[in-house]
């Protein structure tokens, strides 16, 4: 992108969590570092792990959706709708694996009993949550790479 371009919102969306998700990820992995050493098994707890790889994982996929935005043909308003549907959940999954690593409440979140600390979720809930980020991740994802494929086809 020249100096001249302008970025759109969603693109810009799509940079700025790719930066947070990134650092998240580097952050998390001093983190999981840090359990690992401390650990007489030399393993950080799972959603430490899990945090530390799909925040770096996500932020790679915010670039993707970002070129994708970058040369999608929909409206500026439906680009930014799907960037803002996909990068909150990945958003909200990296916060979830966060607070479990933290709490050390389960090394499977979709084990029944659903915990969260010393509380337990209801089904709906966990599962509702789930088909939102299914809907959101999966809906926002295509609306931006239709939208460049239209563009380069």
């Amino acid at each position: 992108m020249e100096a001249t371009e302008v970025m759109t919102l969603a693109e810009k969306l799509c940079l700025t969590a790719a930066f947070v998700f990134f650092m998240t990820g580097l952050l998390t992995g001093i983190w999981k570092y840090w359990c690992m050493a401390r650990s007489p098994k030399a393993a950080a707890p799972r959603y430490v792990d899990i945090a530390h790889r799909s925040s770096l994982m996500y932020s790679f996929a915010a670039v993707l959706l970002g070129w994708l935005a970058s040369h999608s043909v929909h409206p500026d308003w439906l680009n930014t709708l799907g960037a803002v549907c996909a990068l909150g959940f990945f958003a909200l999954a990296i916060g979830t694996y966060i607070v479990h690593g933290f709490l050390r409440d389960t090394s499977n979140q979709l084990r029944k009993p659903y915990k969260l600390g010393a509380s337990t979720l209801p089904s709906w809930m966990v599962h509702g949550f789930m088909v939102a980020l299914i809907v959101a991740e999966v809906g926002g994802s295509l609306i931006l790479g239709t939208g460049a494929m239209m563009a380069i086809w």
